[in-house]
């Protein structure tokens, strides 16, 4: 073979070789096409309402986010739905999660009772738009209101339903302070209920169950989805008049920031959505109000187990 036709030889063989090693069957992929969605995209601002539920939602939804390359920045424990819609409307926060009934009874100022949940949805949904957010996918779960006490005082005084306090007489009742003046608190126990004879006592949110092993109250205001309800501890009032509503979380997002944040990113928020059902919030809660663990890190663990974080 002469020196020619060898050097040919050798240059078809490198060419095969580079050929072969800048492609796994396919054409070569530029780095590029590796960045995650979320890549240069404009930071997003995150807000949480005062009460573990919300710190660990907006963990989930924060880094889920962070995951997909998104720059986040989380602002915890605002404080109650009235004060963190002023923080939404003035644009210091650009999105958070809250409860369909809050949005249709507390802000939009529904004055008919909501009968069901996809009548609840729609009015969050249409008070929202005309403001300029929109409210992404709703969880399974439903985090009502529910008015709790001890057993022993359930059955002292033969309670099933929230009507049956009327036989009661005078009783305290324990509630966040906004309960005070809200349907869906003490106005619609009165209203509906026929209560006169409650009480109110400011309880801040996460103590409620402190103040009824205290001797406090003898009622409170509880969430279904609380981790201290697990094991009958304590007894639920059934609400036959379906005053506490219907209370499925929506992320609540400003329009023009979820047309900024690309096409991946409400189907990220929607997939961690998905998984919160009543049983998961309600471990979740107890993860950290009983066992004491950082919401951060009961997260982390419920997106790595589903394959979201």
């Amino acid at each position: 073979m002469s020196s020619r036709t060898w050097n040919r030889v050798l240059a078809g063989l490198v060419a095969l070789c580079l050929g072969a090693c800048g492609s796994s069957g396919g054409e070569r992929r530029s780095p590029a096409s590796h960045r995650p969605p979320g890549a240069g995209r404009p930071p997003v601002t995150i807000g949480t309402k005062n009460f573990t539920e919300q710190f660990i939602l907006g963990e989930l939804y924060s880094q889920a986010l962070r995951a997909k390359g998104y720059r986040v920045a989380l602002k915890q424990n605002i404080g109650s739905s009235e004060i963190i819609d002023r923080t939404l409307t003035s644009g210091q926060i650009d999105l958070y999660p809250e409860y369909t009934g809050v949005i249709a009874v507390e802000l939009a100022n529904t004055r008919h009772r909501l009968r069901t949940a996809a009548e609840t949805a729609a009015i969050a949904r249409r008070f929202e738009a005309r403001r300029g957010f929109v409210t992404l996918a709703s969880t399974p779960f439903s985090d009502v209101l529910a008015l709790a006490t001890k057993p022993s005082y359930a059955a002292r005084h033969r309670l099933h339903s929230i009507g049956d306090l009327r036989r009661v007489g005078r009783f305290r009742f324990g509630g966040a302070p906004e309960n005070r003046t809200r349907f869906q608190g003490l106005v619609g126990m009165r209203e509906v209920y026929g209560l006169k004879d409650a009480v109110f006592v400011p309880v801040e949110l996460g103590k409620q169950y402190r103040a009824l092993e205290a001797g406090d109250v003898e009622v409170a205001n509880v969430l279904t989805t609380d981790g201290e309800l697990r094991g009958g501890r304590y007894t639920l009032l059934a609400d036959p008049e379906r005053i506490f509503g219907f209370q499925h979380v929506v992320p609540v997002v400003r329009r023009t920031v979820l047309a900024r944040a690309g096409p991946e990113f409400a189907p990220t928020l929607d997939a961690v959505t998905a998984k919160l059902t009543n049983e998961a919030m309600q471990s979740m809660n107890a993860a950290v109000n009983i066992d004491h663990r950082k919401p951060a890190d009961v997260a982390r663990d419920f997106l790595r187990t589903r394959g979201l974080g």
